[in-house]
């Protein structure tokens, strides 16, 4: 079962942290999450999942940034969320994905109890302009069932920035 707009309002402040908070971002089912002003690109064009990957920091204009395509970039939403006894799921918004851009190429189940910015994993299919602070991905919440764990994992959990690929301490943890 997938919250309603105005179910959402309703736990605010309960199992739903969202902040900042503002009303015209609520949907039926769903609310707008929005740009932050930075991006994160990888240094090396060959990526290594055993190593950490270098990544350097672009700061989007206000006057706007263009992508490049067949490059990933790594963003985060303006808003902070927590979600307790729910599930957090992320999408990108119809009407930027018609405009060729992917907001989240692989990654947009949450976990039960998880607290932090959103990194998204962005992607274009032909050069595009941004923008900070746009409206371009929305969060919604499935009702979870049964018994669980809270979310715990230290490598994404309270997150204050753009979280590149933590998938080297894997690796670390099974060579110990």
């Amino acid at each position: 079962m997938i919250l309603s707009g105005k179910e959402i309002k309703k736990r605010l402040g309960k199992e739903i942290i969202i902040e900042p908070f503002n009303e015209r971002q609520l949907n039926p089912n769903s609310y707008n999450l929005r740009l932050y002003n930075e991006l994160l690109v990888y240094e090396n064009h060959l990526l290594d999942m055993k190593k950490e990957n270098k990544a350097k920091k672009i700061i989007i204009p206000k006057d706007g940034l263009i992508l490049e395509p067949g490059k990933l970039y790594l963003g985060r939403t303006v808003e902070y969320t927590k979600t307790d006894k729910l599930v957090p799921m992320l999408e990108g918004r119809s009407s930027i994905g018609r405009l060729g851009l992917f907001i989240h190429v692989t990654a947009g189940f949450g976990d039960v109890g998880f607290s932090g910015y959103w990194t998204l994993e962005m992607f274009c299919i032909q050069p595009i302009k941004i923008y900070p602070e746009v409206e371009v991905c929305q969060i919604y919440y499935h009702v979870i069932q049964g018994d669980y764990d809270k979310y715990s994992s230290g490598k994404y959990q309270n997150n204050t920035g753009i979280q590149p690929s933590l998938l080297f301490r894997d690796f670390e943890k099974k060579e110990k």
